[in-house]
């Protein structure tokens, strides 16, 4: 019997779709908060559950948009799902139907997620042959699909585009394994090919390849199912395939994008907030990139405390030149924090140039916190400066909208820190990657509400 469950609270994104959040700002929040699980780990790792007819136990799962959709086109595809908890289910793809691939509503629902891409490697390995539609999500730039076609292509897939219906339809009789060079290292292109390579006949190497902690997620949970990958936490992977995978269970890792989000959060509304479980080990230099804008951190085992601050001094460089921000792939800092980064240097004493390198339409958002007050110069797509108001000046409340999920929360910030009543549209945006974030923000003392 295959039991699939949705939550209906209001701060589900499925019961209210079309929403505003109404925020009236101004209050310092305190208190104690803790992350979901990752969003960009749960993609990945639910996709992998089609490489096994056994069981898979997946715990810690975020209660998002992006994952229930991903969860919903599993279910529709045959997997069985038994929901065993708030936020853990068991999987099991052991009577898949492959013919809804091509159904017209796996092509409306594939198409609305960008995540719907990883279930292409795992459908190559064991049923030798999937459907990747254009992608989907963020309109944050172009999201080239390059990398996954050709290693694909690689590994011994064809592959064909059918305008007609939007998708790129990939067949892979026999995969075999083989040294690839990825043109960049793409965590979603990492993910994807390595899973295809994993029952593919012989040796896969994949030479630049990402290496994020979700990254190397997946390949821990592969190997417990009987994968065997070396070189993990590195950029180049060594797969030996193998004929078949079993069952495991795994648990996701603290989302590093939400940890990020609310040391921004605090500091933006001079806040009191402590991040319980933050998985300090994974973060990176994260801290590091939020204690260069001056915010102080105290850590508790695995807990971030951010106290109350007045001030935060943007640091320069040790030749006094103006600090840059860029984002990078892993170790570097991660591009989906640099929102978050720019919303909460706003209020800082200072400047820095904020660099978006690798989407071009990412910054575009900073109209909105201009109209707020903010001293921020548009550069170009890819460069901003942000000039600190120090607290001499206050944002101010006004309507907007979110473009994306990252944009929307660094928006949701800004009101939150702003006088007065502001009004962000399109909020299913925000809730595509923040769980429930609304009740968790009141929680906090913050002045939220939801309205259809």
């Amino acid at each position: 019997m295959t039991l699939l469950i949705f939550s209906t609270s209001p701060a589900n994104p499925y019961f209210c779709v079309m929403a505003s959040f109404e925020v009236t700002g101004g209050k310092r929040l305190s208190g104690s908060i803790t992350p979901q699980g990752a969003k960009n780990e749960a993609l990945q790792i639910i996709s992998g559950v089609l490489l096994t007819p056994e069981k898979m136990t997946i715990h810690n799962i975020p209660d998002i948009l992006d994952v229930n959709l991903l969860i919903e086109l599993l279910g529709e595809l045959g997997v069985k799902i038994e929901r065993v908890g708030k936020h853990s289910i068991v999987f099991q793809a052991d009577d898949v139907n492959i013919d809804y691939l091509h159904s017209e509503a796996y092509h409306k629902k594939s198409g609305r997620l960008r995540g719907s891409v990883m279930l292409a490697g795992p459908m190559l390995a064991r049923y030798k042959k999937a459907f990747i539609p254009k992608p989907g999500g963020d309109k944050i730039g172009r999201r080239r699909l390059d990398t996954h076609i050709i290693g694909f292509e690689k590994l011994g897939a064809t592959f064909t585009f059918h305008p007609e219906d939007g998708f790129f339809h990939l067949e892979a009789p026999r995969l075999r394994g083989c040294h690839m060079l990825l043109d960049e290292p793409s965590v979603t292109g990492t993910a994807n090919l390595l899973m295809a390579a994993v029952m593919a006949e012989g040796i896969t190497t994949i030479y630049n390849a990402a290496c994020e902690p979700y990254l190397q997620q997946l390949c821990r949970m592969l190997n417990r199912m009987g994968a065997k990958i070396s070189g993990v936490g590195s950029n180049l992977l060594r797969i030996e395939g193998v004929e078949a995978l079993g069952g495991t269970e795994h648990t996701m890792l603290p989302d590093m994008i939400e940890v990020g989000s609310f040391i921004g959060l605090a500091a933006m509304t001079r806040g009191d907030i402590t991040i319980k479980n933050a998985g300090i080990e994974h973060l990176g230099i994260i801290p590091e990139k939020f204690s260069q804008l001056g915010i102080a951190m105290q850590f508790d085992g695995d807990d971030i405390h951010v106290p109350a601050q007045e001030f935060y001094d943007i640091q320069t460089f040790l030749d006094g030149s103006v600090l840059t921000i860029y984002d990078h792939p892993w170790p570097g800092f991660t591009p989906d924090l640099l929102s978050i980064i720019l919303v909460t240097a706003i209020q800082a004493r200072g400047s820095v140039l904020i660099h978006q390198k690798m989407f071009e339409s990412r910054l575009f958002f900073v109209d909105k916190l201009i109209d707020m007050g903010a001293r921020i110069v548009l550069c170009d797509p890819h460069r901003a400066v942000v000039i600190g108001l120090e607290r001499e000046l206050a944002l101010r409340g006004i309507t907007m909208s979110s473009p994306d999920i990252r944009a929307g929360v660094a928006l949701l910030i800004a009101a939150l820190s702003a006088e007065g009543k502001s009004t962000i549209q399109n909020i299913e945006q925000i809730d595509r990657g923040y769980q429930y974030i609304d009740q968790r923000l009141l929680a906090l003392g913050a002045d939220i509400r939801r309205v259809p």
